[in-house]
C-alpha cells in the first residue's frame, strides 16, 4: 500500500482502511464510496468522514484480498489527487440519500420546454443538479429525490415522466416515440389537407359571407382539433406561471382565430382564418419532420436495445418455461438454442457452441464456448445448444452498461451548449415582450388592429428557439451513435468535445500498444534452485495479480503441466513487484530495483527487447524471466495517422528502457518514458497539461487509472481492467488504438457541425425577429420558416451518421 491508504484491520471478508489525505473531506469520501460500490465483488462500504475511515465488506471469491487492496489504493489516490471543484451543497453520505435518477420525459415540444423543466428542478432544495435534454427527451437529477417524487414534479409542469431503468422499459419508451411520430404525421397531414383550401380562399379574398363560413368550418378542426395540444400545454404552464414555445403558438394561432371569429360574427371582411390554420399546420408539419429526424439520430440506442431478446427459456425443476427477460434473477438456469440471442450475462454449464461476440469485442470470428466459459447477453448463439447460469441481469449486464454509457453521452450537455441553454431559458418571456411592443408600436403608428395583430403574431412564431436548442444535442446524438457503431463508447459528452482539441496522446505499452498477451521467452534459473519448483512458486505468487507479466508466468507454468500453489499474505506495490508466502516460502517477484530495495543482490544480464522479471525465494535471487510482447497489428498505422492529425505521441510505461524503446521504435512513437510508476504517469499527464497541452491518455491496467482520470480525455482499452474502464470517459471496445484517431476526426467534424448549427440558429433569429416586427413577414411565412429552421439543423447533424 502507498501513503494514500493505510490498512487498519483485515479479516477474510472485511477490511478497514484510513485515508489520511481525505480526513474531513466528506464530499471526496462520498465519491470514493460511490466508485468502490460499482464493483460486483464489493458488498458494502461504510464511511466515517471525521476520521477518514472506510470499512469494505467484499466477496473474496470474486476479488482476492490482494486485488482489493490495490483497487482501494488506486481509487483512493485518484480521488485524493483530483482537482477540487466548486463546493457542492452539504451531503450526508452515511444516510445514503444522494443518488442519480434518470427518466424519459414525454410532451416536450421544443428547447424551451427542456429549459423550463431544468430550471424548475434546479430550484428544488432536494436537487443538487438537474439536466434536461430536449433531443434525447430525458431528465437526469442528482440529489435526494426518488423516482416517484421526480415524476410528480415533472408531471406538475404538464409533462409525463417514465422510468427507463431496464432495457425492456427503454424498448417501451422507443415504441411510444415511434407511436408519437406516427401521431405527429397523422395530425400534420390532416391539418395540411384542411388548411390548403382555407389558404386558397384567403388569398382570393372573397367578400361573400358563404366563403367566410367555409373558412371557419375548415379552420376550426385544425386549430381546436389538431392544435388542441398547444392550448392544453399552454394552459398548464400558465397555471404554473411558466411559458414555452407552445405558449407562443397558442397565443399566435389563438389570436388570429379569435380575431377572425369575432370579425365574422360582426360582419367584417378582414379575417385571418388562413393565418390561424397555416400557423398550426406549418408547426405540426415541422415538428413531424423534426421528430422523424430526431428518431434517426437515436438509431444507435434502438439497435442496442434490439439486441436483448424479450424472453428467455428457464429451467424450473425439470420443466422449461419461457419467461420475460426482466423476470430473470441471478442463479437462474437458462437454455439457449441455436440461432437465439443469449438473454443475459452468465456462465456455460453444459454443451458446446460458438457465439458471435462482435457486438462487444469487435471480433468478427465466432468464439467457441464450453462449460465454465462466460457468455454475454445480446450475443448470437451459433449451431450448438447449451445451458447457462445467469450471473448478471437487468442493469448489471454488459449490454445494459453499454446502453447506459451511450445514454449518458447522448444526454450530456457540452460547454459549448451552455450559452444556447441560457438564451433559450429567457427567450420566451423576451419574445412575448417584443411581440407586445410590436403590437403597441404599430397601433400607435396608426395601423389597423388586424395589421398590428398580424405583425405581433409573426414575431411570436418566428422567434422559436427550437433550432437553437437542437443545434448541439442532435449533433451529440448522431456522433455518439456513429462512435458506438465503430466500437467507441463515449461515457460523457465533454470527452467528445475535448477530443477535438487534443495535442498530445500518452500511451501505455503492455496491452495498449502491444497485444497484451506477453509470453515467457526466456527463463534463467540460478544454480542450486530446482527449475520446476521455482516456476511453481513464482506462478503461485502471481495468481492474485492482474498484471500482464504475471499472467504470462502463470500461463507458462501451466503450459508445462505445473499447477501454481495457493499464495497467502500477498502484498503488491503497483508497477514494482509483489511479495507473497507460497508453500512456506517467502517469494518476491518484480523489478531489479524492487529486489535491491530489500537487500537482495541480483546478478542478471540485460535482455535486449525483452522485459525482465526477477524472482527471489527466501531472500536469495532465484530466477530471471525474459518476457516479450508483440505490438498490435494496427499500432504502427494508428500512430502514423495520429501524427498526420498533428497529435504528438509519447509512450509512458512501467517497463524497462530496452523493451520500451524497442516497441516504440517498431510502431513509430518518438518519445519514451520507461520504468514509470502509476504516480509518475499521472505526474507526466499533469506536467503536460500545465504546459498548455490538451492531453489524451490511453491505457488498460489498474496502474493506468490515475493517469486516465487526470487526462483531459482518457481512453480505456475495452479488454482491460474494470478500474481503468471506470476511470476513462471513452472505452475502445475491441482494443484497437486506431479508433483513437477515428474519434479525434469524428470529434473535430462534430464540433464543426455544432458551430454551423449555432451560427444558423442564432443568425436566423437575429435577422428574422426584426423582419417580423417591421411587418415584412406574414404569420404563415413566419411559422413555415420557423419549422424549416429546426429541420435544417437536425438534417445538418445527421451528416455525421453518413461517415464511414
Amino acid at each position: 500500500m502507498t501513503e494514500a491508504v493505510q490498512v487498519v484491520h483485515q479479516l477474510r471478508r472485511r477490511v478497514r482502511f484510513v485515508v489520511p489525505a481525505l480526513k474531513g473531506e466528506a464530499e471526496r469520501l462520498c465519491l470514493l464510496e460511490i466508485l468502490l460500490r460499482k464493483h460486483a465483488a464489493i458488498r458494502e462500504v461504510r464511511v466515517v468522514a471525521a476520521i477518514a475511515s472506510l470499512a469494505v465488506r467484499f466477496d473474496p471469491r470474486l476479488m482476492p484480498v490482494g486485488n482489493l487492496l490495490r483497487l482501494v489504493d488506486t481509487v483512493a489516490g485518484t480521488v485524493a489527487r483530483a482537482p477540487r471543484q466548486a463546493p457542492p451543497p452539504p451531503v450526508d453520505c452515511a444516510e445514503g440519500e444522494l443518488g442519480e435518477v434518470s427518466v424519459a420525459v414525454e410532451g416536450m415540444t421544443c428547447a424551451s420546454c427542456a429549459a423550463l423543466i431544468q430550471m424548475s428542478l434546479n430550484r428544488d432544495p432536494m436537487v443538487r443538479t438537474a439536466s434536461v435534454n430536449y433531443a434525447t427527451a430525458t431528465a437526469t437529477v442528482v440529489g435526494r429525490l426518488d423516482r416517484p417524487a421526480l415524476e410528480a414534479r415533472i408531471g406538475a409542469l404538464g409533462y409525463q415522466a417514465r422510468p427507463m431503468d431496464t432495457l425492456s422499459q427503454r424498448k417501451m419508451i422507443v415504441e411510444r416515440e415511434r407511436a408519437h411520430v406516427r401521431d405527429a404525421r397523422r395530425r400534420a397531414i390532416g391539418a395540411c389537407l384542411l388548411s390548403l383550401p382555407v389558404m386558397v380562399i384567403g388569398m382570393a379574398m372573397p367578400r361573400s359571407r358563404l366563403w367566410h363560413v367555409v373558412e371557419f368550418v375548415l379552420t376550426t378542426p385544425v386549430v381546436l382539433g389538431a392544435g388542441r395540444p398547444f392550448f392544453q400545454r399552454a394552459v398548464k404552464l400558465a397555471r404554473n406561471r411558466a411559458a414555452n414555445m407552445d405558449t407562443l403558438i397558442a397565443l399566435g394561432s389563438g389570436a388570429a382565430y379569435g380575431h377572425s371569429v369575432a370579425s365574422l360574427l360582426a360582419g367584417r371582411h378582414h379575417l385571418y382564418f388562413e393565418a390561424a390554420a397555416g400557423i398550426v399546420s406549418f408547426v405540426l408539419l415541422g415538428r413531424w419532420l423534426e421528430e422523424r429526424a430526431k428518431g434517426k439520430a437515436g438509431d444507435a440506442i434502438r439497435r442496442l436495445l434490439d439486441l436483448q431478446p424479450p424472453t428467455a427459456t428457464v429451467v424450473r425443476g425439470e420443466v422449461e418455461v419461457v419467461v420475460p427477460v426482466d423476470d430473470l434473477v441471478v442463479g437462474d438456469v437458462l437454455v439457449v438454442r441455436p440461432g437465439e440471442r443469449v438473454p443475459v450475462d452468465g456462465e456455460v454449464l453444459g454443451g458446446r457452441t460458438t457465439i458471435d461476440e462482435s457486438m462487444v469485442t469487435g471480433e468478427s470470428m465466432p468464439v467457441v464456448k464450453g462449460p465454465g466459459d462466460d457468455v454475454i447477453g445480446g450475443c448470437i448463439n451459433g449451431a450448438g445448444s447449451f445451458r447457462m447460469r445467469a450471473k448478471a441481469v437487468g442493469q448489471d449486464t454488459v449490454l445494459a452498461g453499454i446502453v447506459r454509457m451511450v445514454d449518458h453521452a447522448q444526454a450530456a450537455k457540452l460547454p459549448v451548449q451552455r450559452m444556447a441553454d441560457r438564451v433559450s431559458a429567457v427567450f420566451v418571456p423576451g419574445v412575448v415582450a417584443v411581440a407586445g411592443a410590436t403590437f403597441a408600436t404599430w397601433l400607435a403608428g396608426g395601423a389597423r388592429f388586424s395589421t398590428a395583430l398580424g405583425n405581433a403574431v409573426s414575431v411570436l412564431l418566428i422567434a422559436c428557439p427550437c433550432a437553437l436548442g437542437l443545434a448541439t444535442p442532435t449533433a451529440i446524438m448522431a456522433a455518439t451513435g456513429q462512435a458506438a457503431r465503430r466500437g467507441i463508447y463515449i461515457r460523457n459528452g465533454e470527452a467528445l468535445e475535448t477530443a477535438s482539441t487534443l495535442s498530445v496522446l500518452v500511451f501505455d505499452k503492455t496491452g495498449t500498444v502491444t497485444e497484451g498477451r506477453p509470453v515467457v521467452s526466456r527463463l534463467d534459473v540460478v544454480p542450486g534452485f530446482d527449475r520446476a519448483r521455482v516456476l511453481a512458486l513464482v506462478a503461485g505468487a502471481e495468481m492474485g495479480s492482474e498484471h500482464h507479466l504475471g499472467r504470462a508466468v502463470i500461463d507458462h507454468a501451466r503450459s508445462l503441466g505445473i499447477e501454481p500453489p495457493r499464495a497467502d499474505e500477498v502484498t503488491a506495490e503497483i508497477g514494482k513487484g509483489i511479495t507473497a508466502r507460497v508453500g512456506g516460502h517467502t517469494v518476491l517477484v518484480g523489478s531489479r530495483a524492487f529486489l535491491a530495495k530489500r537487500g537482495i543482490a541480483v546478478e542478471a544480464p540485460p535482455l535486449a527487447g525483452q522485459t525482465p522479471v526477477l524472482a527471489a525465494i527466501d531472500g536469495r535471487f532465484a530466477a530471471l524471466f525474459g518476457i516479450s510482447d508483440r505490438p498490435r497489428p494496427t499500432s504502427a498505422a494508428a500512430i502514423e495517422r495520429l501524427h498526420e492529425l498533428g497529435v504528438r505521441t509519447i509512450m509512458v510505461t512501467g517497463d524497462v528502457e530496452d523493451a520500451a524503446h524497442a516497441i516504440a521504435a517498431e510502431v513509430g512513437i518518438p518519445e519514451v518514458v520507461a520504468q514509470a510508476s502509476p504516480a509518475r504517469k499521472q505526474e507526466i499527464v499533469a506536467e503536460l497539461r500545465a504546459a498548455g497541452e490538451a492531453v489524451g491518455m490511453i491505457g488498460d491496467g489498474i496502474n493506468d487509472a490515475p493517469a486516465l482520470a487526470a487526462a483531459d480525455v482518457g481512453f480505456a482499452i475495452g479488454t482491460g481492467t474494470d478500474v481503468a474502464i471506470e476511470a476513462a470517459p471513452v472505452t475502445l471496445v475491441n482494443g484497437d488504438i486506431a479508433k483513437v484517431a477515428e474519434m479525434i476526426e469524428l470529434s473535430r467534424k462534430t464540433m464543426r457541425i455544432i458551430r454551423q448549427n449555432l451560427v444558423w440558429a442564432m443568425g436566423y433569429n437575429t435577422i428574422a425577429i426584426p423582419g417580423a416586427a417591421l411587418g415584412e413577414l406574414s404569420p404563415m411565412v413566419a411559422s413555415s420558416a420557423m419549422a424549416l429552421s429546426s429541420v435544417s439543423v437536425v438534417t445538418n447533424s445527421l451528416r455525421l451518421q453518413k461517415d464511414k
